[in-house]
C-alpha cells in the first residue's frame, strides 16, 4: 500500500496509506485532508481537488487529459505541477509521493 503525503495549507503534513485504484482526491477525502473538497465527485468539473504534485513526482505521472489540462490552465493559481486529484489514479509506484493542497482563489 503506497504512502502519500499531503501538505495542507495550514498544519502538519498528513501521511496516509493509499489504496491503489483510488484517486488522490478520494484518498484525501477518506483521510479528511483540509482543502480537498471534491465538490463535483470526481468528474473533472470543479477543481476543488487542485493539488501541486512535488516536482520529483510530476514527471512520473501519466500526462493529464485535455479536459484536465483545460480545467487546470483556467485556474489563477495554476503551476506547471498542477493536477486535479480526481484525475490521478493511485498506483503502488507512488509510494512516497508528496502533494501540496492548492490555495483557493
Amino acid at each position: 500500500m503506497p504512502q502519500i503525503t499531503y501538505r495542507p495549507l495550514a498544519g502538519d503534513p498528513i501521511v496516509v496509506d493509499a489504496m491503489a485504484d483510488m484517486t488522490l482526491m478520494e484518498v484525501a477525502l477518506c483521510n479528511d485532508v483540509p482543502g480537498i473538497v471534491g465538490l463535483c465527485g470526481g468528474i473533472c468539473s470543479c477543481a476543488t481537488c487542485h493539488i501541486y504534485v512535488d516536482e520529483a513526482w510530476a514527471t512520473r505521472l501519466p500526462a493529464p487529459t485535455a479536459e484536465e489540462r483545460d480545467m487546470v490552465e483556467a485556474l489563477d493559481n495554476c503551476r506547471t505541477n498542477s493536477r486535479l486529484g480526481c484525475q490521478v489514479m493511485v498506483t503502488d509506484a507512488m509510494d512516497g509521493m508528496v502533494v501540496t493542497v492548492a490555495e483557493e482563489v
